[in-house]
C-alpha cells in the first residue's frame, strides 16, 4: 500500500482530469535522425526544445510507444524517444552478444552525448526500464532523473521472485523466449513471431499499422537476445536484467515509478521497498485499470504527472 497526502492526492486527481496535451498523431511532427555507438546506428525521433528527456521502449515496442508523452512534455523539454538497437531503425548487430546489458547502456549514453548534454532524464519501460536502471545504477552522473514504468527495482524484483510463486508463474514465459527460436509455433503466446502476433497487444487502431511496420523492420532475433543475455537463471537466484555491477549501489537522483496494476507479467508487489535502495525522493504512482503499456493505457495519468514531477 502507498499512502499519500491529502494535498498530494488533491495534486494527482486534479492533473488526472485536467489533460494538458493532445493525443496527436506525431509523425508528421518529430524530427528523426541517428546517434552512432561504436558503429551501431541508434534511431530517435524527437520533438521540442529545452533540458533533455531520453525515453526507451520494452519488448515488443518501438520509440512511437511514447507518442502521447512527447506530445505532452514537448513545450517544456527536447523529448528523444529512441528504437532500441534490433528495433525498428536502428541497427541489428548480429550475434546475441551484441545485445548484452553493457551494449544497450551505452547506446543510451550515445544518444545523450549525440545531443550534445551532459545528462538527461531517462525513461525506461519494461526493457527500456532495465536499461534505465542500469544507466543510472553504472552512469549516475548521466541521469538528473530517473522514471521507470511497469519494471520494479531489480532488487524488488529479485525479492518478488523468490517470495511469490504467482510472481514467478507470471514470467514463466521468459524461459521460452530464452531456450527458444522466433519461428516456434508456441513462442509468443501461442503463436510464432510475426509482425501481427507482436502487435496485438496493441489497442489503438489508428496505431496498428504503424507498429506492423515497426516491426516488419525489426530483428525478431535481436528481440530475443535480450532475454538470452540478460534475463535470469531459472532458479531464480540472480536479480533479472543480470545486474552489471557486482552489488547493486544506491541511486542518488530523484525516482518516479508508475505501474499498471492490471500488468499480467509484473508483480506490483515488487515495488515495495523501493524507497531503501534510493536515496532520494521515490514516487510512485500506480494506474489501477492499466496493464503492462502504462504509458498508452494511463497515457493522461502517466503524462500530466510527468509534467507536474519533471517541473
Amino acid at each position: 500500500m502507498f499512502l499519500f497526502s491529502k494535498k498530494t492526492i488533491a495534486v494527482l486527481i486534479v492533473l488526472t482530469c485536467w489533460s494538458t496535451f493532445l493525443s496527436a498523431d506525431l509523425l508528421d511532427e518529430v524530427e528523426h535522425g541517428y546517434a552512432d555507438n561504436d558503429g551501431v546506428k541508434i534511431h530517435y525521433a524527437t520533438v521540442g526544445e529545452g533540458p533533455l528527456v531520453v525515453m526507451i521502449h520494452g519488448f515488443p515496442d518501438f520509440w512511437y510507444s511514447w507518442r502521447h508523452q512527447m506530445a505532452g512534455l514537448q513545450d517544456n523539454f527536447k523529448v528523444v524517444a529512441i528504437d532500441q538497437r534490433g528495433y525498428n531503425l536502428s541497427d541489428k548487430p548480429k550475434g546475441v552478444e551484441n545485445y548484452a546489458m553493457a551494449n544497450l547502456v551505452s547506446d543510451v549514453v550515445a544518444v545523450v552525448r549525440h545531443h550534445g548534454r551532459q545528462s538527461a532524464i531517462i525513461v525506461g519501460h519494461d526493457w527500456g526500464g532495465s536499461v534505465a536502471w542500469n544507466v543510472a545504477f553504472t552512469h549516475p552522473e548521466r541521469v538528473r532523473k530517473l522514471v521507470i514504468l511497469n519494471l520494479p527495482h531489480p532488487n524488488g524484483m529479485m525479492k518478488v521472485q523468490r517470495e511469490n510463486s504467482q510472481a514467478r508463474k507470471n514470467t514463466g514465459y521468459a524461459q521460452r523466449f530464452i531456450d527458444g527460436q522466433p519461428s516456434d509455433p508456441d513462442i509468443f503466446f501461442g503463436s510464432p513471431m510475426t509482425p501481427e502476433t507482436l502487435a496485438g497487444w496493441v489497442t489503438d487502431q489508428k496505431a496498428i499499422p504503424h507498429y506492423l511496420e515497426a516491426f516488419g523492420n525489426s530483428d525478431f532475433d535481436a528481440m530475443l537476445a535480450y532475454y538470452k543475455m540478460n534475463y535470469p537463471n531459472a532458479d531464480q537466484s540472480k536479480a533479472p536484467a543480470a545486474m552489471i555491477p557486482q552489488s547493486i549501489p544506491q541511486l542518488t537522483m530523484p525516482v518516479l515509478i508508475f505501474h499498471g496494476l492490471e500488468d499480467k507479467a509484473l508483480h506490483s508487489d515488487g515495488l515495495n521497498n523501493t524507497w531503501d535502495w534510493v536515496d532520494n525522493s521515490v514516487t510512485i504512482v500506480t494506474a489501477p485499470y492499466a496493464g503492462h503499456f502504462v504509458q498508452q493505457d494511463a497515457a493522461e495519468l502517466v503524462t500530466n504527472t510527468m509534467r507536474w514531477w519533471l517541473r
